[in-house]
């Protein structure tokens, strides 16, 4: 990826995760979030809530740990890279601790206007939408360089996509959150990892250098 692209997304999240929190702080973006929820949860149906409630399982806590698990496992024995293997943990961890000390600065009181499951804890940012878009994100950086075919890498970032999506609005639809607590995660979640990415790379372009570099002898 370009130095200049690289830059332009992180400046993208870090201004969008910046607008955020000065919309909520100021209660301007109060409007916007209830008339989404309103929308969104219109649309309730048995089957809906059911195949939503089942989203924001996958996006839970216990279920990011066994796919941390299964990832973890199919990264060191079957791809043997040690490296993209430390990148995967450092971003999980990195992503956890990054919302939890954001809900604590923040301490953003849950909606409370139609809420279909009981969840304590605060509202901004979302914790689900942080960690689908680093765990999901940095899966498909991964696998994305190991799949040559045109449609195995369009299957792959359609499914992460989907998954990133359905995983916050399960959580708007649900009643668990606000929109913009889910903007926030995803802006929170995508900064984190286009900084772990960058940094892989910046350190692989230097071991690359420093193991092909042919020093004259003296």
């Amino acid at each position: 990826m370009d130095s200049k692209v690289r830059f332009s997304l992180l400046l993208f999240t870090l201004v969008g995760f910046g607008s955020m929190t000065l919309l909520i702080k100021d209660n301007n973006i109060v409007h916007f979030d209830k008339v989404i929820i309103a929308f969104i949860q219109s649309l309730q149906t048995p089957f809906l809530t059911v195949t939503m409630t089942f989203f924001s399982f996958i996006g839970a806590g216990s279920s990011i740990n066994f796919i941390a698990v299964v990832s973890v496992i199919f990264l060191y024995f079957f791809l043997h890279h040690r490296l993209e293997l430390l990148l995967f943990i450092l971003v999980l961890i990195g992503s956890h601790y990054l919302f939890r000390f954001l809900k604590e600065i923040f301490q953003r009181v849950r909606p409370d206007l139609h809420r279909l499951i009981e969840i304590g804890g605060y509202s901004f940012p979302s914790g689900h939408a942080t960690n689908a878009i680093t765990v999901y994100g940095i899966l498909t950086f991964l696998l994305w360089r190991r799949i040559h075919k045109p449609m195995g890498r369009t299957l792959l970032l359609l499914f992460s996509t989907l998954m990133i999506l359905l995983i916050g609005y399960s959580r708007i639809y649900l009643g668990v959150h606000y929109p913009s607590d889910v903007l926030a995660g995803y802006f929170a979640g995508g900064f984190w990892l286009l900084i772990s990415i960058w940094c892989f790379q910046f350190t692989k372009e230097k071991i690359y250098e420093r193991t092909h570099t042919k020093y004259p002898y003296i």
